[in-house]
């Protein structure tokens, strides 16, 4: 017998932090830990004051609605109709345990076993993960160079037992940021065949255009066909805290309900409490991390010459990622255990990206530079353009 969990691959993070095991690095190259998109410092001083006295509130500590603050639902509500110039009201709102966990209930509220639902690859991979566990096949819809979906193509996969398709954007591993035709024309599909379009936008606030990704909220139904799906953690730094959202019908969020209470019964208090203190209160802070994220985006653009003379290429880059396509003769998974050993870099290989039958994983990186600056940057280029193993065959490269 196979379980749930024995049907899906060990935790990618977890995987990679096993090489770790036993390494050691020099004064002179100390490990450039790029693996992980999550913020390690911890939230800003004011925050965090603001987190010690709501400590201090007796109801901080009991169990609360198990969708969330009524005032944390409303603010957000208000907010992303505002961002957005749509509708959306605080009934139309869930806060959970986490942007994973609101991937997994949405699921859970849309599919049973069986059931299929697209993802473009290079794919986040607990978002397959979960799939896998709950018994729904992960439809893989291949993009292109550019790593951007065609909805014309995921057309072609849709079958009588798909329910949703599933786009992250700006996109984890590949930081491309969609288009707004490109979500429109997947909007449309999904409403032509009767389907959700679930859009995960924890990177939303590191977006780099000045406007809206997207104008799917200024349709009056958008809730017979959006789910959206946000995440707190990486704009306020509360990743330990677990504070996740999804705006989608009332109908469905009844059915998420039962989900959430069964898993966690409610989000954490004091994580909602900092979510929607940062909400009110931080607005220009983070406005401030968005600008030194899109400069460390720009170190990717301006250090790219160092490799783009060893072979390497540049297939997406933004919020928190970049994603290249190296030139080596051996597959990303084989090279990134060495990467560690031999250029204390931890990163990780495409093929955690990819279905086991796609050999493109195989010749690409995630790099998550979040918590790299812009020398550390530079370091890291560096030390990849240094790296003198056995290169493909132009026909393999090809």
């Amino acid at each position: 017998m196979t379980t749930r969990t024995q049907a899906t691959f060990a935790p990618p993070v977890m995987e990679a932090r096993r090489w770790l095991e036993g390494a050691t690095f020099p004064d002179n190259q100390p490990l450039i830990n790029v693996s992980q998109a999550a913020p390690v410092d911890p939230p800003p001083a004011p925050l965090r004051d603001a987190m010690a006295e709501a400590l201090t509130e007796p109801d901080t500590h009991l169990y609360g609605p198990v969708l969330g603050l009524p005032a944390l639902r409303e603010e957000l509500s208000d907010q992303w109709s505002a961002h957005y110039h749509g509708t959306v009201t605080p009934s139309q709102v869930a806060i959970t345990s986490g942007c994973n966990q609101a991937f997994a209930a949405v699921i859970a509220a849309l599919c049973d076993q069986g059931d299929e639902v697209i993802l473009p690859t290079p794919w986040y991979f607990n978002h397959k993960m979960w799939l896998d566990m709950s018994g729904v096949t992960a439809i893989a819809l291949k993009t292109g160079p550019d790593l951007i979906p065609d909805a014309s193509l995921a057309g072609a996969l849709i079958t009588p037992r798909t329910r949703a398709i599933a786009l992250v954007s700006p996109n984890n591993p590949g930081g491309v940021e969609y288009p707004a035709d490109t979500l429109k024309a997947f909007y449309d599909l999904a409403r032509a065949n009767g389907l959700k379009l679930i859009v995960d936008e924890t990177y939303r606030d590191f977006d780099s255009r000045p406007t809206p990704p997207h104008g799917l909220l200024s349709d009056a139904d958008w809730s017979d066909t959006l789910i959206q799906l946000y995440s707190f953690s990486k704009a306020y730094r509360l990743t330990g805290h677990r504070v996740g959202a999804i705006i989608a019908d009332q109908a469905l969020l009844a059915e998420v309900e039962k989900f959430l209470d069964t898993v966690a019964i409610c989000p954490p208090q004091l994580g909602q409490k900092a979510a929607l203190w940062g909400l009110r209160n931080l607005k220009d802070w983070l406005a401030g991390e968005r600008e030194e994220i899109l400069d460390r985006r720009a170190a990717i653009h301006d250090n790219m010459p160092l490799l783009d003379d060893k072979g390497w290429r540049l297939m997406g880059c933004g919020a928190y990622f970049a994603y290249l396509e190296h030139p080596f003769a051996e597959s990303s998974a084989t090279l990134a255990p060495k990467l560690v050993r031999e250029a204390g870099i931890l990163a990780l290989p495409g093929t955690m990206f990819t279905p086991a039958n796609d050999p493109s994983g195989a010749r690409q990186f995630r790099i998550a530079f979040a918590n790299v600056d812009r020398e550390g940057i530079t370091t890291l280029f560096t030390r990849l353009a240094a790296l003198d193993w056995p290169l493909a065959s132009p026909t393999a490269a090809a």
